[in-house]
């Protein structure tokens, strides 16, 4: 087991492979972002750390792991696109839709979730408010969207846009279950189960990955079959990477994950490591203690913080995380594939499970 504080780096060859699908994205990124109202342009542009705010070139640096997960969904569009037969290009305007449809998505959830601070600095809410924060993340929701109206492979064009809006649709279901848990107890009949948490972040985080897979291997001219096969791997995968948010959340280390260290327990959010502590035997400790006060103080914190450990909800939460690691490499191993993008794949996915542990 690693110490409370954990530290991740992402192994070369993955940080490699983000590199090398950022840089043949972001002319085309840059140009759709630029193509908006300069104010929300500049807003975008800072939610993407390619600005301060005024729009001075970015000086901030940005926490370790966000370094390292950083353009997962692009690499993952392109990746889609090259295991699926087609060039890398192909997968370029999938890239950059599910980019803007993340960006959207993390200037929304920020304001739900009352977060002040992503990737280190404050978030676009509290650097330039909360309409115009809600106006960005509009620009580039419907920005996505156009990305791929207009994408070279004209003729999967429509099914490309009904992947990115199926995805969409499941990425607020999501979001809608993961506000609503908050208003659940925390023990009895209608407590959060560990099978409904898994649910969740496969709608909130886990679409739009499969979304990002499938929308490349889609405009590459891949097969229905290969392209959903991929988008349940992808599915697999977001819930580990969710997951691996939840227990930075509770044992990260704020200079290296750009966020507070127990935020999400301060707030009471229902994350897997605290609900698989809360289904082991000898939990009543951690139950009472969580319902005690809406808001927790930092002893209580620090407090449940170390029951859930006792309780083996870090571990559980662990396991589970490489569980659907283990089922998104399955169904990549079973889609019919090229090998190069089929590795480069698995060893994202091998740099995501480096995270999580």
């Amino acid at each position: 087991m690693t110490s409370p504080r954990t530290v991740l780096t992402a192994p070369p060859a993955a940080a490699e492979i983000l590199a090398r699908c950022r840089e043949l994205v972001a002319p085309a990124l840059a140009e759709a972002i630029d193509g908006l109202h300069p104010w929300v342009a500049e807003m975008a542009g800072y939610a993407l750390g390619r600005c301060e705010v005024g729009g001075a070139p970015a000086t901030h640096r940005q926490p370790a792991t966000h370094r390292q997960g950083k353009g997962v969904r692009q690499a993952l569009a392109v990746l889609g696109a090259e295991a699926a037969g087609g060039s890398a290009e192909a997968g370029v305007p999938g890239a950059v839709a599910v980019e803007l449809l993340h960006t959207f998505s993390l200037l929304h959830d920020d304001i739900m979730d009352g977060d002040a601070m992503r990737r280190g600095r404050p978030a676009v809410w509290k650097a330039y408010g909360t309409g115009p924060a809600v106006l960005a993340g509009d620009a580039l929701f419907a920005l996505a969207v156009e990305t791929l109206t207009v994408a070279p492979a004209t003729s999967q064009a429509a099914a490309a846009v009904r992947q990115l809006t199926r995805a969409s649709r499941d990425l607020v279901r999501g979001q809608a279950d993961d506000l609503l848990f908050a208003h659940r107890p925390w023990s009895g009949p209608d407590a959060v189960s560990a099978g409904e948490y898994e649910a969740m972040a496969e709608h909130k985080t886990g679409a739009l990955l499969g979304c990002a897979l499938a929308l490349g291997a889609g405009l590459a001219g891949a097969p229905r079959e290969t392209a959903a096969a991929l988008d349940r791997a992808g599915r697999h995968l977001g819930v580990a990477f969710q997951i691996a948010d939840d227990l930075l959340g509770i044992w990260g280390d704020p200079a290296v994950t750009g966020k507070p260290v127990h935020g999400d327990l301060r707030n009471g959010k229902k994350t897997l490591p605290v609900l698989a502590a809360l289904a082991a035997p000898g939990r009543s400790a951690l139950a009472e203690l969580l319902a005690s006060a809406a808001v927790l103080d930092d002893g209580a914190v620090r407090r449940a913080a170390t029951l859930i450990e006792r309780a083996g909800g870090r571990s559980a939460a662990l396991g589970a995380a490489r569980r659907h690691l283990t089922a998104a490499d399955t169904l990549l191993t079973e889609a019919s594939l090229a090998p190069r993008p089929a590795t480069d794949l698995r060893t994202l996915l091998s740099s995501l499970a480096h995270r999580t542990i």
